[in-house]
């Protein structure tokens, strides 16, 4: 039997905002996951960016 849908659980992927001005290679993505009926806007975290080395801004993509 094939497995049912989580619902209204979708993955999304998360981008740094400050990398994209800084003009530094390369780009520093999340993915997680939100309920889609409780959180009907983007997502916007505060997460660890190796690249620069410091905790940035990251905004729902998709």
């Amino acid at each position: 039997m094939a497995k049912k849908s989580k619902g209204n659980r979708i993955q999304v992927i998360m981008e740094c905002t400050e990398h994209k001005t800084s003009g530094i290679a390369g780009t520093s993505r999340y993915i997680t996951t939100k309920n889609r009926k409780n959180t009907t806007e983007r997502l916007e975290l505060r997460k660890y960016n190796p690249i620069l080395k410091k905790v940035t801004v990251h905004k729902e993509i998709k």
